[in-house]
């Protein structure tokens, strides 16, 4: 009984549970639970830029790009030496960065076909090999120039087109076509984790271009319409307002000045690697019924290969040999030649000194040099202007008439590619500090904020991501210079000693002593070269050769056997001398010889 008590019971207490309706809490009510903590932003990708050349200098141009490990590098240019640069023939980049880096780079592009773009190529891959990524003519100038160093064909060469992209690594680049005064110049926009960089190189902006259409706005602007992280550009024109002319500006002067060289034979001067205005002379020349020569070996060359890859074209029976030159009258012939920057070896000035081997200039000649003296070399090209003058010929330079225009955009042209880019970070590239700090003040004038505008120099490390920018570590970056066959073996030190021998000369005292005594035995003679002329100067060698028996008699009789020691008191009693009588410093030069 009592079991089925109990069960009645809890049968009761169910059926009064189903029949009340569950009270449930208000929302409001409930105890809200704990915020959870915020997990820690990943910090955004960075990108590094390491310029190892065109900073500060117009030549030599170098870029390091490093993001998530992998590197790529952008041209490999030179520079010419500076008038203080004894016997020196090129200055290069110092490569120390890449070879310590060379496992993580994927390739070298290059933006175009100029020295101060390719001219340190060859040197770079007799260190390391790289594969090269550039254009079909751009291709073609730098395997012509490996073919001398017997490297074209251990090189892997890609050619690359605008518009279509290739990766390297976690680099996807695209090739955006600029003008330029050489065909198949290209720009490089370089995406990244980091972000999108762009590199114009070297470009202006041509409506009415020769050839190859005129540059590529749209692309730019595509990209400033996603987001461009940083821009470098070109500063060789910062300084100069307005706009670059264009080529066809060139062709109707060129054209005039052919109509008034009449009868005379016509020599034009330009780069070897200016094709457009190579084109243009040999149209012009058609046009008016002459012949065509080069001379030059870069000129040759260039046009030859120019030919083959169908940049140049040049009717049949136009060109010949420059042997035959003087087989054709004056009026029908036209010389393309090298040396318009006043080069020591170039044809231009072999004329000038009316040492070429198949060219005389005198009055019949009318000769035009057709390019502006690029900064430092303006001297040489006036040596060789009032050389060829002075030889009777007609001599057409600089601004005199419309003859050339530049390759370089002006302020106008930088300010739209600013404008149409819309960079976060701006850094002006290729120029001198003057014109870098010039292209700044454009950019911070359209709006760019001036702690986003770097004016860096050769071997800074810039670090930049979408969080900000600095710098870092900076690495090996400077000039290197090629002597002859020599690379680096001349340094600072070397280039005192010439110059100190250029300015003062050289002394050369020599003397035969006895090594146990210090007795001298024959001797000392004195030679100099650079000094004085011995023959018109014989009482101050006289005295200078008493004053080194002397020396080395005080150093016998106090029993100084420390040879260097001897040099030593040789040379400073000597320049003592010397400069007492003639306030000049030559180098001295003592040698000993022990028996």
């Amino acid at each position: 009984m009592p079991e089925a008590v109990n069960n009645n019971v809890n049968n009761n207490k169910e059926t009064a549970a189903e029949r009340a309706p569950r009270q449930r809490r208000t929302y409001y009510s409930r105890k809200p639970r704990a915020p959870r903590s915020p997990a820690a932003a990943a910090p955004a990708p960075q990108i590094h830029i390491y310029p190892l050349g065109g900073l500060g200098e117009v030549g030599k141009n170098m870029t390091v790009y490093e993001c998530n490990g992998d590197m790529i590098i952008v041209d490999c240019g030179l520079v010419f030496p500076d008038s203080d640069m004894y016997g020196i023939d090129l200055v290069i980049p110092d490569f120390t960065f890449v070879e310590q880096n060379i496992d993580r780079i994927k390739g070298l592009l290059i933006t175009h076909g100029h020295e101060d773009h390719i001219g340190s190529i060859p040197y770079l891959l007799q260190r390391v090999k790289l594969p090269v990524y550039g254009t079909r003519l751009t291709c073609g100038l730098i395997r012509n120039k490996l073919e001398e160093f017997n490297l074209a064909g251990s090189t892997k060469f890609v050619e690359i087109t605008p518009k279509r992209k290739f990766k390297l690594g976690c680099f996807t680049i695209e090739p955006i076509h600029v003008n330029h005064s050489i065909p198949d110049a290209v720009a490089f926009a370089i995406d990244s984790p980091a972000g999108t960089i762009i590199q114009t190189g070297d470009f202006k902006i041509d409506y009415t271009p020769l050839a190859c259409g005129v540059t590529d706005l749209a692309t730019f602007a595509e990209y400033g319409g996603k987001g461009v992280l940083a821009l470098l550009s070109d500063s060789t024109n910062s300084e100069r307002p307005g706009f670059t002319a264009t080529e066809q500006k060139v062709a109707s002067s060129v054209r005039g000045l052919f109509a008034r060289a009449r009868n005379k034979r016509i020599i034009i001067a330009t780069f070897a690697s200016n094709l457009y205005r190579v084109q243009q002379i040999i149209d012009i020349a058609v046009e008016e019924g002459r012949k065509v020569a080069f001379s030059g070996r870069s000129m040759v060359n260039n046009t030859a290969m120019a030919q083959e890859l169908g940049y140049v074209h040049i009717p049949d029976g136009t060109l010949i040999d420059i042997e035959q030159l003087n087989k054709y009258p004056p009026e029908k012939v036209v010389l393309i030649t090298t040396g318009s920057q006043g080069e020591p070896l170039s044809a231009l000035s072999r004329m000038a000194q009316n040492s070429h081997r198949n060219v005389k200039v005198g009055p019949g000649d009318f000769i035009i040099i057709s390019a502006n003296p690029i900064p430092g070399n303006e001297k040489s090209v006036t040596k060789i202007v009032n050389g060829l003058l002075l030889l009777g010929a007609e001599v057409i330079y600089e601004s005199m008439y419309d003859v050339h225009v530049s390759g370089h955009a002006c302020q106008e042209e930088q300010k739209l590619i600013l404008t149409l880019t819309r960079p976060k970070y701006f850094l002006p590239v290729h120029g001198e500090y003057k014109q870098l700090k010039r292209h700044a003040l454009t950019a911070a004038a359209l709006g760019i904020p001036a702690e986003n505008i770097v004016i860096a120099e050769n071997g800074e490390n810039i670090i930049l991501s979408q969080d900000g920018m600095k710098l870092g570590e900076p690495v090996t970056a400077g000039a290197v210079m090629v002597d002859g066959l020599g690379v680096g073996d001349v340094g600072n030190v070397v280039l005192r000693d010439r110059k100190h021998l250029s300015e003062d000369g050289l002394v050369i005292m020599v003397a035969t002593v006895n090594s146990a005594t210090g007795q001298v035995l024959a001797g000392p003679d004195l030679v100099s070269r650079g000094f004085v002329y011995v023959r018109e100067n014989e009482e101050l060698m006289e005295g200078a050769k008493e004053l080194v028996e002397m020396t080395l008699d005080r150093c016998a009789r106090e029993r100084v056997r420390d040879w260097t020691s001897v040099k030593t008191r040789v040379r400073e009693a000597l320049s003592s001398y010397i400069y007492r009588k003639t306030k000049r410093s030559p180098m001295i030069l003592p040698i000993l010889m022990e028996v």
